[in-house]
């Protein structure tokens, strides 16, 4: 029995994706890099869905042979979804891959984990030779964090610490522990860690391993100097 996506059935993605038509062009567009045998990184997020639909479409189509490496629960599920079979990171590495961004600048490094799979997503694209990053129009931005927060997933243990440090050590203008919607407490990831929201007042190209460096701090959502390549309508 093929696992059904309520979130795909039930809103049919029809009028709920922001700036569809654009995200739909890049989504196709990245479905015909697609060759047999690939193993794909794939991301999460509604531009991702798409294009990993039309990958599915050409898969099925054309009877290739293509794995998909997810970088959440949700990406999985789609996979099963759209009939793309999946491997893990420990197996294989991808030859490529693609995810979204909450932010883009000018030199193509990246705000990401509004989904709170930054963990995984940063692993993924570490290993893979290059990664498609599939945006629409509203995410670029002239200086990242000028739009958005940057998430940094921490250990429950550290919370404290963590938040004293990056106020005492950065410029920060805030601190946000990110709470759940539709459960009472903190959104907990899936390596069970809990997630701050932090908006700096400047990012530089050291802050990535500045940050990191923090006892406690297991990721952060800023991705700079990866070998990504923007793909937009």
């Amino acid at each position: 029995m093929k696992w059904e996506n309520p979130l795909y059935n039930t809103l049919s993605w029809s009028g709920e994706i922001d700036n569809q038509q654009e995200k739909e062009k890049a989504a196709k567009t990245l479905s015909e890099k697609v060759s047999n045998g690939d193993i794909i990184g794939v991301g999460s997020g509604s531009t991702s869905l798409l294009a990993l639909k039309a990958i599915g479409l050409r898969v099925r189509k054309e009877a290739m042979d293509v794995k998909a490496i997810p970088t959440s629960k949700e990406a999985a599920l789609n996979c099963a979804y759209f009939g793309v079979s999946t491997t893990t990171l420990t197996d294989e590495r991808p030859d490529w891959g693609f995810d979204g961004a909450d932010e883009v600048d000018g030199e193509r490094n990246l705000i990401k984990g509004r989904g709170g799979a930054l963990l995984a997503e940063k692993l993924v694209m570490a290993s893979s030779p290059l990664t498609y990053i599939l945006v629409d129009s509203r995410k670029f931005v002239k200086k990242l964090g000028e739009k958005t927060s940057v998430p940094i997933e921490v250990d429950p243990r550290a919370i404290h610490l963590v938040e004293t440090e990056l106020i005492k050590s950065f410029h920060v203008a805030s601190v946000q522990l990110r709470m759940a919607v539709s459960k009472d407490g903190p959104v907990i990831t899936e390596s069970g860690n809990v997630i701050f929201d932090v908006k700096f007042q400047k990012i530089n190209h050291n802050i990535e391993y500045e940050v990191k460096a923090l006892p406690g701090v297991v990721e952060t959502g800023l991705f700079i100097g990866y070998s990504v390549e923007i793909l937009t309508s």
